[in-house]
């Protein structure tokens, strides 16, 4: 491995910190990784910002949560499946979303996202983390 690549984010999960679907996503993924392997990024922040941009993100008009897999920006299907990756049994099993047809479950993603506050809504400010989660929150570069 590079120094370059032992310095690169990982673990990283960026997300739009207000829409109520990915603050769901966000609440989901901290309660089957209760050993704090992933760590959040609203896009509304500095550093998610910054991130957004690096990544090639509209932060006004996200279409996909970014995970940051060792440096690597991973997006839609794959990003869930190196979420699962991740998180221990029973859940880790769900990684196997990642070797179903690509085209189809992004599809899929892409549709849900494009309608998610139609279906879900938002909030006008990101999510508040308890005094618990804000460890695994960045909104700086750490």
């Amino acid at each position: 491995m590079t120094p370059e690549a032992d310095q690169a984010p990982d673990g990283l999960m960026l997300f739009d910190g207000a829409c109520n679907l990915c603050n769901g996503a966000v609440r989901a993924v901290m309660a089957i990784d209760r050993e704090g392997a992933i760590r959040f990024v609203p896009l509304q922040t500095p550093y998610g910002l910054e991130l957004a941009a690096l990544h090639g993100v509209d932060p006004a008009s996200p279409e996909s949560l970014v995970f940051l897999d060792q440096g690597r920006p991973l997006t839609k299907t794959a990003a869930f499946g190196a979420i699962f990756r991740r998180t221990p049994p029973p859940w880790r099993w769900l990684a196997v979303v990642d070797r179903l047809p690509r085209g189809v479950t992004d599809r899929v993603y892409d549709w849900v996202a494009r309608n998610r506050y139609r279906f879900f809504g938002r909030h006008e400010r990101c999510m508040v983390p308890t005094e618990s989660q804000r460890a695994r929150f960045l909104t700086g570069e750490p």
